[in-house]
């Protein structure tokens, strides 16, 4: 079995264990068998930490439930690997060369003989630290509102949620009730960031900063992926809160009725939420047509590698955009902080944008052309096929953010809806190379020949 399929495989099981847990009597509030595609759509979107719901989560599945799919999101924002090779840590037993493989194709990085156990730690430990701080900063805000046991339990799963950019939330407008909270906002979107700029970044930069702390004599260098992603990250965060701060200014149903404070609080959220997250602090079915294509971009970039988000990732994006910039310039070497980008990574980030993108047309074609024929007046109705791609690109960037149309659609649609959430959490690459199966190298070497671009 090739290393793809080992951990698409991977991810299934889990969804289908997740599946299995959801259906039972013991995981809604009303004590009666789930309905099947409920429980698999939420274990999917669980497991592929996206957020996107067709039943609100606080008040449909029991403590139980929800249980299951905080487990289902800690799990999928981990990966079936990382989880996988914790687990058999855990019980003593050695994982073979083709586990340290398939690890090193989740991570996305290479890793050195000897230390997997140690960044297997690594991850665990930082999560679970991330989290706990998360938690309790959020005990704090909620202790007052609901008591101590229900305000631990709603910050656990917000924690947790945040951390792996999952969007589940226990309340039915998400965290709009509290969009004027300093609190809420920090925190939240604190977790959002830092789950989704990558485990192997938060390392650099604590050593970076514990370098400049201690005067260490071995200087600590940072690598070409930290600087492109931090870069990357704080430059969309800016611009991503100034321009819905921009768009959305004098739309009544979201920033409109806010003073300033609240409206910047509001757009900084926004901003945060789009990179894979899918908690919203505003009604995204109000939103401008402006706003809500903005949102479609950011979603579509996602967070960065290692990290718990989805999208293309910040990497992908920086690689074309100088790839762009050395055309224009006649240059034949994509250069990044006096660094030249190899063209397998090229190739890789234009195969990452060409499948991302191929998979959302086809979905969102299959998702309209399914309801115009076997579910009469749906576009008769406020839903537009611009919705439709929205809701599709939110699924597979993994972010959860709808526009209110998710739990309309037809059983066959959420179905599709559910395997592009599959396949941009897997990867696409992953996914395709687990249909391709085994591939071989190339050994002969053609002749080089030009023809016509652009």
């Amino acid at each position: 079995m090739t290393i793809a399929r080992t951990i698409c495989l991977g991810f299934l099981s889990v969804i289908v264990v997740g599946t299995l847990l959801l259906i039972l009597p013991f995981s809604t509030y009303d004590d009666h068998w789930n309905n099947p595609i409920i429980a698999l759509f939420t274990a999917t979107s669980a497991v592929c930490v996206t957020g996107l719901i067709v039943v609100d989560t606080g008040s449909y599945f029991s403590f139980w439930g929800q249980l299951i799919i905080l487990l289902l999101i800690q799990i999928g924002g981990l990966g079936y690997m990382t989880t996988t090779t914790f687990l058999i840590l855990l019980i003593g037993r050695r994982f073979d060369l083709r586990q340290k493989l398939a690890i090193q194709e989740s991570l996305d990085r290479p890793l050195r003989r000897g230390n997997s156990k140690t960044v297997i730690s690594s991850i665990i430990g930082m999560t679970f630290v991330f989290e706990i701080i998360g938690a309790l900063l959020l005990f704090n805000f909620f202790e007052p509102k609901y008591g101590k046991s229900s305000a631990l339990w709603i910050s656990i799963f917000h924690s947790i949620s945040a951390w792996n950019n999952a969007g589940f939330s226990l309340f039915l407008d998400s965290l709009a009730g509290f969009k004027d909270s300093i609190t809420i906002n920090v925190v939240i979107t604190s977790l959002i960031i830092f789950g989704g700029i990558g485990y192997s970044v938060i390392i650099e930069l604590y050593l970076w900063m514990l370098y400049k702390v201690t005067k260490q004599k071995e200087r600590v260098f940072l690598s070409l992926n930290f600087k492109v992603v931090i870069s990357t990250t704080v430059f969309l965060l800016i611009l991503g809160t100034i321009m819905f701060l921009l768009v959305e200014y004098k739309n009544r149903a979201t920033l409109a009725p806010l003073d300033f404070k609240s409206k910047l609080l509001a757009a900084w959220f926004q901003s945060v939420t789009t990179r894979t997250a899918g908690f919203n602090s505003i009604d995204i079915g109000q939103m401008t047509i402006s706003g809500l294509f903005l949102t479609m971009g950011f979603m579509f970039v996602g967070a960065s590698p290692s990290g718990t988000g989805g999208g293309i990732k910040t990497t992908t994006l920086r690689i074309l955009t100088n790839c762009t910039r050395s055309v224009l310039r006649g240059n034949d070497q994509v250069v990044m902080y006096k660094r030249e980008i190899p063209v397998s990574l090229i190739l890789k980030a234009v195969a990452v944008v060409f499948g991302s993108t191929i998979m959302v047309i086809s979905i969102t074609f299959l998702i309209s052309f399914i309801e115009i024929s076997f579910h009469p007046g749906f576009f008769d109705t406020e839903v537009s096929s611009f919705q439709v791609l929205f809701e599709v690109i939110s699924a597979f960037t993994t972010v959860g953010l709808s526009t209110g149309i998710t739990a309309s659609l037809s059983s066959l649609s959420q179905l599709l809806i559910i395997l592009a959430m599959y396949t941009g959490r897997v990867g696409i690459l992953v996914f395709m190379a687990a249909i391709v199966g085994e591939t071989n190298p190339r050994v002969v070497q053609y002749p080089e020949e030009r023809l016509l671009v652009g």
